[in-house]
């Protein structure tokens, strides 16, 4: 291996999407030093895969009656559909920045869709009382990444591309930088820092049907309670209704939003059973479950899916407001949405839970911030509705940066001596792991446990056959220390990078076993088909996940309320 370089900044924010774009931007303005390290080029940040639109109160498009909308109740819309879980606290603080954060994007670049009369457009979504998503027709996430890629290019941020994370610096219990493997020369490098912002997105590709970019693995998560960091509310995992069958393309809300229905082999509109007020656009965990019991009775066509149907929208009003979903289906299903209904079927989509941070974005263990899909600090509760996840990363992309912006004066620079040291540490690890042979195969372990994922922790749970999907994951543990690379090389070495992936995966696999065993209820997108009610008496709390001896326990805190009582849910 080639030597090791030190590089220092006074911040480090680990990701390249929106979250760690918007946040880095913040902390260059103030003249702090920073720098980005994304696991690919940020602009193949999953963020780029976003298409349905960013959540905001601006009113341009009334509501029923013409009736017009505010941020209580988008506050009021977000805490509904979290079924309660989320804390309303966070949840004010994001909605009340939510106009001017488009209003920002816009002034930055954002090209967003527009009315006829020139203002901003916006379109419903689930669970949301009125048309309050903005929208760059449907490649809202991509259209915001560039922006932002865009800015921090101008400002001449550093950004470390293809940079692995492998772990974090801790001295007397704070955190004080990390370490990355550059993929492509196969060196380790160490980043001492005041701070470290984790901004590394969400875990779906522990599942194995997932809308997520396969960078998605919970590294993050995992690099955070290793350090001594608590997770919260691991177990609600977002299962999104509408992915095309076959490839788990997520074929984005904006569909219904603009009046696609759900169809089942008797052409009916079967929403009308489940949800008589919504329909098509009640919350995801609401049209998730109705499609996976609509294929359990029979009612599914020929793969196990529903069909998404948007041909009496029209040809025009499908080009102008749909053009990214009509080409993916005719990419990859060979099927033109305008005169052909679209094979869908729920896939894992979004992860509401994360690293444990408040407001402010600190985490358990000092000098360690979090923001977006890999923190919670909820917003999104049990339940996240679509538009608020874009709105999320770039809201607290930027209040966390001005809580780092307040603290760092007042930290200590790190000694780079320490950095030097677990540089050499994650060297030999990387040497053992290269020198191993004669073990399992790696590829076989990591689709079982995606596997068994999906098998026992996914729509709808129940105690025993998660117990047994527990043990298998345990089982499964056991075997990864066996595992040989047949890859030896260090240069672009993909292989050990899926091998490091996967060590992470475990732990984010077992957080989300052990919290979900532990919440005998059943709230937003954790179904427990032995506890089918929600249960406010004794759940109505968060679920702390800590790491003591590498074992994980759950502990409980209660959830901040505040505005809004916690109430039954009617679509």
């Amino acid at each position: 291996m080639s030597q090791p370089a030190i590089h220092e900044y006074d911040a480090i924010i680990i990701g390249g999407g929106l979250t760690g774009l918007r946040a880095a931007l913040q902390i260059s303005h103030a003249g702090i030093s920073c720098a980005v390290l994304s696991k690919v080029h940020p602009l193949r940040s999953h963020s780029v895969a976003a298409q349905g639109g960013m959540n905001a109160s601006l009113g341009n498009v009334p509501g029923p009656g013409g009736a017009s909308d505010s941020w209580e109740l988008h506050a009021y819309d977000t805490v509904k559909g979290s079924d309660y879980l989320a804390d309303q606290d966070a949840v004010v603080s994001m909605c009340r920045e939510a106009a001017a954060t488009v209003f920002e994007l816009e002034h930055m670049g954002t090209v967003w869709s527009r009315l006829d009369d020139g203002k901003i457009a916006q379109r419903p979504f689930g669970g949301a009382g009125f048309p309050r998503t903005c929208y760059a027709t449907d490649r809202t996430g991509h259209n915001m990444l560039h922006t932002l890629y865009e800015q921090v290019t101008n400002a001449k941020i550093p950004v470390y591309e293809e940079f692995f994370v492998t772990s974090l610096i801790t001295v007397s219990g704070r955190c004080t930088g990390c370490t990355a493997l550059e993929i492509m020369t196969g060196t380790v490098h160490g980043f001492p820092a005041k701070v470290i912002l984790m901004a590394t997105g969400g875990f779906g590709r522990i599942f194995s049907r997932s809308t997520n970019a396969l960078i998605n693995t919970g590294d993050g998560q995992t690099l955070a309670i290793h350090a001594g960091a608590p997770l919260k509310d691991m177990e609600f995992v977002q299962f999104h209704p509408t992915t095309l069958v076959g490839t788990s393309i997520l074929i984005s809300e904006a569909a219904r939003g603009e009046g696609g229905i759900l169809l089942n082999t008797s052409g009916e509109q079967f929403m009308a059973r489940y949800a008589p007020r919504s329909l098509d656009l009640a919350p995801r965990d609401v049209v998730a479950r109705a499609i996976e019991q609509e294929i359990a009775a029979g009612r599914g066509f020929e793969g196990g899916c529903v069909h998404l149907d948007i041909r009496h929208l029209g040809a025009d009003r499908i080009r102008e407001r749909l053009p990214g979903i009509r080409q993916l289906a005719m990419d990859f299903a060979g099927i033109d949405p305008i005169t052909e209904s679209i094979p869908v079927q729920p896939g894992q989509h979004y992860s509401m839970g994360g690293i444990d941070v408040g407001i402010d974005g600190k985490s358990g263990l000092p000098g360690l911030y979090a923001a977006g899909e890999c923190a919670c600090v909820s917003v999104h509760g049990a339940n996240r509705l679509g538009g608020n996840s874009l709105l999320e990363t770039v809201v607290f992309g930027r209040l966390v940066a001005d809580a780092i912006i307040r603290d760092i004066g007042s930290i200590p620079p790190p000694a780079e001596v320490l950095a030097e040291a677990a540089v050499q540490e994650m060297n030999l690890k990387i040497i053992g792991i290269l020198g191993r042979t004669g073990g399992v195969s790696l590829f076989p372990v990591l689709e079982t446990l995606k596997e068994t994922m999906s098998a026992h922790f996914g729509i709808f749970r129940e105690g025993t056959s998660m117990e047994q999907g527990l043990v298998r994951i345990r089982e499964l543990r056991s075997q990864f220390g066996n595992v040989s690379l047949s890859d030896k090389e260090t240069l672009a070495n993909l292989t050990l990078i899926r091998y490091l992936e996967l060590e992470y995966m475990f732990t984010v696999a077992e957080a989300v076993a052990l919290g979900a065993l532990d919440r005998k209820e059943s709230r937003g997108s954790h179904t427990r088909t032995d506890y089918p009610d929600r249960d406010d008496n004794n759940f109505l709390h968060h679920s702390i996940a800590r790491m003591e001896n590498e074992q994980i326990t759950i502990l409980h805190v209660p959830v901040t309320l505040g505005m809004f009582d916690p109430q039954e849910r009617v679509y």
